[in-house]
């Protein structure tokens, strides 16, 4: 059911190639999600529950997944003293690159393909990519490019096994989830969210009287209608922190909120941390290319 995810917006501009969150002592406390890009997730020094599309294994203290647009992941990990994960994040544009035509991309190519079933990477082909993965932190500049491009042929070359099973499909998974009229109004309030959108305005888009809409929303959703809408433009807000200097006021009305005090007060309940304290962790973490 819709309940049981929620979309993440990336922090990732049209002039971004990728991006790199390098994130030590981990919380592990984001819920199963998806994305519309490429995600590469390396995790050590710590155990747990991975979740990715209908895949739910254990894994240990050092665990490589590759999943592809819109498929569902989460890794559910005890919050070990010292452990690490490096998320490498980029858009599905990357398969439109026309260098991805020529021959020698062909590896890349299909491990793109691939990760359409979530991949995961054997141990042995985790701990030769790990060093580079770690590295790519590190390094600036075009150099960045190369060895982000060195990672992905390395990937493709390594030995990996699909996670999901054969039937799994991301984006059949996410429009059965949703009915066309729960659909209809979420891609509504994803579009107006910097607008005020009232529940009698939401309802009506549907066909539905306010009181049968809130219960069928809440049903479909397990959520409020307003609940969904300020969570929505909380993501929006997160990504504005990480991508702009934008002061916390214009975030905040950016984003659809019309009131500074009540925006601070929502995304520290929500994020456990002010938007300032969330946008000095993000420059610490985020590393964009």
């Amino acid at each position: 059911m819709l309940k049981d995810f929620q979309k993440e917006i990336i922090p990732i501009a049209d002039e971004d190639l990728f991006v790199v969150l390098n994130h030590p002592n981990a919380k592990f406390d984001y819920p199963v999600h998806y994305h519309s890009e490429y995600e590469i997730n390396l995790v050590m020094n710590t155990h747990g529950e991975r979740v990715v599309g209908d895949s739910v294994r254990q894994f240990d203290e050092l665990d490589l997944v590759m999943t592809g647009p819109n498929v569902l992941h989460a890794w559910r990990g005890e919050v070990v003293e010292g452990n690490h994960v490096i998320t490498i994040q980029f858009t599905e544009g990357l398969n439109d690159f026309p260098i991805m035509k020529k021959r020698l991309f062909a590896p890349i190519k299909q491990l793109l393909s691939d990760a359409q079933h979530g991949l995961y990477f054997s141990k042995k082909s985790t701990e030769a990519i790990r060093d580079k993965i770690i590295h790519l932190t590190q390094t600036k500049g075009f150099q960045s490019v190369l060895e982000f491009f060195s990672i992905l042929y390395d990937l493709a070359c390594a030995d990996y096994s699909v996670l999901t099973s054969n039937q799994y499909n991301a984006s059949a998974v996410l429009t059965t989830s949703k009915s066309r009229r729960i659909a209809k109004v979420c891609d509504y309030m994803e579009k107006k969210h910097y607008d005020a959108i009232s529940l009698s305005e939401v309802a009506s888009l549907v066909g539905m009287s306010e009181s049968a809409f809130s219960h069928f929303f809440k049903k479909k959703t397990g959520g409020t209608f307003i609940d969904y809408l300020n969570n929505q433009r909380i993501a929006i807000a997160c990504k504005l922190l990480a991508e702009t200097s934008n002061n916390v006021a214009e975030i905040c009305y950016s984003s659809g909120f019309n009131n500074l005090s009540n925006f601070i007060r929502m995304f520290k309940k929500r994020k456990g941390i002010t938007p300032n304290e969330y946008r000095i962790m993000m420059n610490q973490m985020l590393i964009k290319y």
